[in-house]
């Protein structure tokens, strides 16, 4: 017994821990579920200077993996003022039938994984009783949420068929205001339509669309039923999320904004992996300084961020931080302003205890807070 544990204990040992590393990476070998997808990153590369004649190549790459949408919710008609009367209720009493009707929308969502995954805006999912997915290749099916995030305004869907097409991501953080990019979508329910035009802007913000925005502006057409589709580069790489037009007549004015493929993405392995965005927060209302707050504070030329409110029992004010206080320095990282300052307590995993460097009526202080869970949004 002891040689036969001798010579083959170690192969057996060997055998089992690379049997449990196969279970790990293919759970489905062995029937267990699987929530992991991989996604096709594209090599880096330098744009040309001069463009192509066609964009052909582009949009025949990334259209398989772009999804028309059609939602349908069950709302109820309202009542007609007659139903109101007391002298009606008197006879009738509350029990009055109510009239339902079904209400459709359209959008478009982006396949990000052949494992079915799809991204698409939570604005055009939100609220909806059913979800078909119309591929460009003629399929249709119901898809399934498995989660979403309204301070990004994205939601992750999950379809299952064979062979299904993946998108290939882009790096948005590469990009650079004139390259050339393709937005393809549905509008107006029309079907799959592809649009041109160049990145007009980066990093576009306090837009009053979303919590947390970073968005890509592009001069592509992009209207209504866009929603949720691919903004692609010159080569068909994904670059963001079409979330949003400026328009003062409903139609497209040469003014559209994506969510960039690097947050997107951060927010789908996020709710994939734990059903929900997880964010970092202190429970603070904080305000940039103005040049009048920053003269008043001695603080000209200094970054800054001002205490406007303080959530009670919150990590904040379990560190002892007040309103009016004015935060310095995060991290021993410069509170250059409040959405920024913000955004990198986002960024931090709840648990993690950080020090604020604080100015409190004119005094130098700091405090340690520990991060807390961002609740969701009511």
């Amino acid at each position: 017994m002891l040689r036969l544990v001798k010579n083959y204990g170690w192969p057996l040992l060997v055998g089992l821990l690379v049997a449990l590393l196969l279970i790990e990476r293919f759970p489905h070998w062995v029937g267990l579920p699987s929530a992991d997808f991989k996604v096709q990153q594209a090599p880096a590369y330098v744009n040309a200077n001069a463009g192509p004649e066609s964009y052909a190549n582009a949009v025949n790459q990334a259209s398989p993996a772009v999804a028309n949408l059609y939602t349908a919710k069950v709302v109820s008609n309202p009542l007609p003022p007659l139903y109101n009367d007391p002298a009606f209720k008197r006879f009738y009493g509350d029990n009055l039938p109510q009239q339902k009707r079904m209400e459709s929308s359209l959008g478009s969502a982006v396949l990000m994984s052949k494992e079915g995954y799809l991204l698409t805006n939570n604005h055009v999912i939100a609220g909806a009783d059913q979800i078909i997915v119309a591929l460009k290749d003629g399929r249709e099916t119901l898809a399934r949420v498995i989660g979403s995030d309204p301070e990004t305004d994205l939601a992750v869907l999950k379809i299952d068929l064979p062979r299904l097409p993946a998108i290939t991501l882009g790096r948005s953080d590469l990009i650079r205001i004139g390259d050339v990019v393709l937005a393809i979508g549905n509008p107006f329910g029309v079907g799959q339509t592809v649009t041109m035009g160049i990145i007009s802007a980066t990093g576009r913000n306090q837009l009053g669309l979303n919590t947390y925005e970073d968005f890509i502006q592009t001069d592509a057409a992009i209207n209504p039923g866009n929603s949720g589709g691919a903004l692609v580069d010159a080569q068909g790489n994904l670059l963001g999320i079409n979330t949003a037009i400026f328009s003062r007549t409903g139609g497209s004015q040469g003014i559209g904004f994506a969510i960039p493929v690097k947050l997107a993405l951060e927010v789908m392995r996020s709710i994939v992996e734990h059903g929900q965005v997880v964010r970092g927060w202190l429970g603070l209302e904080v305000q940039s300084l103005t040049p009048e707050l920053s003269e008043s504070f001695g603080l000209v030329g200094s970054p800054g961020v001002l205490v406007a409110g303080v959530f009670r029992d919150g990590p904040a004010f379990n560190a002892g931080l007040q309103p009016g206080d004015v935060i310095l320095k995060i991290a021993d990282e410069a509170a250059q302003d409040g959405r920024t300052s913000m955004n990198q307590v986002a960024r931090m995993q709840p648990g993690e205890t950080i020090k604020l460097d604080i100015l409190r009526n004119g005094e130098p202080s700091s405090v340690t807070a520990t991060i807390g869970l961002r609740p969701p949004m009511e």
